[in-house]
């Protein structure tokens, strides 16, 4: 039975951003054609299956290339899938899915397994009908962009190119986890409150004013232990996020449904769009610099990156920074001119430009890149230093170009009771969590924060490219996180955080291979803080911070090596090492001015 799914304030979870209204040609002309609609088309997969989709088609008798966009969310979430129509008022027969187990389709919904192989299946059906002429495109972003990963990896004769936005290529690293903790908020509002198996289930409830304390979204977060926390939602025990929290390392569960495993079997051109603040933000890196190194020839040449100041959407404002006009773009008017040029054969020059397009911030500017990284790029270490003080803003924690003598540590103690609460960074989608760019001094100013401030800056510095930190610690205990932000200090004083990253630290080996720790022992730690593009200003000063917890983004690691089944909690005490033979440093990625 067909049914419309209102909408609500929080149903953008997981989907993303759209600008709505007819989309422009390459000379910024509209080009508006009449549409029609076939509701309701049974699309069989290869085992039988039927998935139900809504082809969006110009009015006009005729042979089209052919866009699918599979999603999770319903076709019909609100009467008409409003990304669906500048395609097909451009001349693009376009397909919008339910995927399997969701909505209209039949089978049974088991998020990500089944997509590569219906993808294909799709694929070839669109490009068989009357109104296709056999060229076909696959387009969307979060879910409906790491669908079309798992198809392209499934090679289907008749895919001509893909537009992945904001998307995951690997759901262990990715999506579900990061550098091996789990992320909390996300997982637990997308995985049992969004996409339970009772699809009509009232969203967002537990965010609502109306929510009891113990059932609001903000105070479940705080249940241990992590692996029965979906109880606490509805008494209800979600398998798929079951699975997630108890597979906490990458093994054959998380393997099967990588995408970054595939790489080699990518053969279209492929466009990757994404935000310097989006939670899939190193899907998206990693989509392009996979393909660069391990697709076919013709994908190597063609694949592109574009990142913006955005969460998971274009926006001119994230968080609390307005990165100004020019900062927002509509996906549709760059998408539809990639098409045009793949599945129309319109030379627009799309194919000739730069492969990598970035927005960098503190400029506010975009711009062409040739890869990415920057071919000339200068890795720079800027090391930690301190006399042993540099606890909150008013220690005396400093960065220095020249590696540091001082051999003096300095500790701080984590209570997984009283962690650092999140404000801002990499997240998304209605979570409780703010996302984006925030003001970072109201958590620098504890004590359990450690922040290195550098001098303030006579001259520019831009970066742009992969972050890391290399942390030489140890902690007093078998187990602890590592979290590091990068921020961008103004004359005011207000703190912007550029990038961050967190290492789970039994993992400092391999994510594959968890590894307890020798309490009290030293060990030099990488920290992957994927990536950014900024320039610190004159007046500014880069800062770094470290602490041990960045909750409920992450959940909170309970400092005791033990599993998600545990609610066992420690306190810890971490050590930062800085000294001549142990040095601290990240690792900017130093560019010419944009």
């Amino acid at each position: 039975m067909r049914f419309l799914l209102p909408l609500l304030s929080l149903t953008a979870l997981a989907q993303p951003n759209f600008q709505g209204g007819a989309a422009a040609a390459p000379g910024g002309k509209p080009i508006v054609a009449k549409i029609k609609i076939l509701s309701h088309v049974a699309v069989p997969m290869r085992d039988g299956v039927k998935l139900y989709a809504d082809v969006y088609l110009p009015s006009a008798p005729g042979k089209y290339p052919a866009l699918i966009i599979r999603t999770p969310y319903g076709v019909q979430r609100d009467g008409m899938h409003e990304e669906a129509v500048p395609f097909a008022q451009n001349g693009f027969a376009v397909v919008v899915q339910d995927v399997r187990g969701r909505y209209e389709s039949d089978g049974q919904w088991d998020p990500f397994r089944e997509e590569g192989r219906d993808g294909h299946d799709t694929i070839e059906w669109a490009a068989k009908q009357a109104w296709s002429n056999g060229k076909v495109g696959t387009q969307g972003g979060s879910y409906l962009g790491h669908v079309q990963w798992g198809a392209i990896s499934q090679q289907p004769k008749s895919l001509v190119t893909a537009v992945p936005r904001v998307a995951s290529t690997s759901i262990y690293h990715n999506w579900a986890y990061f550098g091996g903790a789990f992320r909390l908020s996300f997982n637990y509002g997308w995985g049992v409150v969004r996409m339970p198996h009772r699809i009509m289930q009232p969203q967002y409830w537990h965010a609502s004013a109306t929510a009891p304390e113990e059932l609001r979204y903000e105070n479940i977060l705080w249940n241990l232990p992590l692996s029965t926390i979906d109880l606490a939602s509805s008494n209800t025990a979600v398998k798929h996020f079951r699975d997630w929290v108890n597979h906490t390392s990458y093994d054959a569960y998380w393997k099967a449904i990588s995408d970054e495993e595939h790489f080699d079997k990518v053969n279209v051109p492929l466009y990757t769009q994404g935000g310097w603040f989006d939670i899939f933000l190193a899907g998206t890196i990693n989509g392009y610099t996979g393909v660069r190194a391990k697709g076919s020839p013709a994908a190597k040449k063609a694949v592109k990156l574009w990142v913006g100041p955005w969460g998971h959407g274009p926006s001119q404002k994230f968080g609390e920074v307005d990165f100004g006009p020019t900062a927002n773009r509509t996906h549709p008017e760059r998408e539809i001119r990639w098409y045009n040029h793949y599945l129309k054969g319109e030379d627009n020059g799309i194919d000739r430009e730069a492969p990598v397009e970035i927005f960098y911030m503190g400029a506010n500017k975009w711009k062409h890149e040739q890869d990415w990284p920057i071919p000339g790029t200068n890795f720079k270490p800027l090391y930690l230093t301190s006399n042993g003080g540099a606890n909150s803003l008013r220690g005396d924690g400093a960065l220095s170009w020249d590696k540091s003598s001082a051999a003096k540590p300095d500790t701080y103690t984590y209570d997984p009771m009283n962690p650092v609460l999140s404000l801002g960074g990499n997240n998304c989608c209605g979570t409780p969590t703010l996302a984006g760019p925030y003001d970072q001094r109201p958590v620098e100013r504890r004590a359990d924060v450690l922040v290195y401030s550098g001098e303030i800056l006579k001259a520019p510095v831009a970066i742009a490219g992969p972050v890391k930190m290399k942390l030489w610690a140890s902690t007093d205990g078998p187990d602890t996180d590592w979290v590091v932000k990068l921020v961008d200090v103004y004359p005011n004083g207000y703190a912007m955080n550029v990038a961050e990253g967190i290492l789970r630290a039994r993992f400092r080996k391999s994510l594959s291979a968890p590894e307890l720790l020798t309490p009290n022992q030293p060990y030099e730690f990488e920290v992957d803080m994927v990536g950014t593009a900024n320039v610190f200003g004159v007046g500014h000063q880069i800062r770094v911070d470290i602490t041990s917890s960045h909750f409920p983004q992450f959940d909170r690691n309970l400092n005791t090596g033990e599993g998600p089944d545990s609610a066992k909690v420690r306190i810890a005490k971490n050590t930062i090492f800085h000294s001549g033979d142990r040095p601290s440093a990240i690792i900017l990625p130093v560019v010419p001015l944009p």
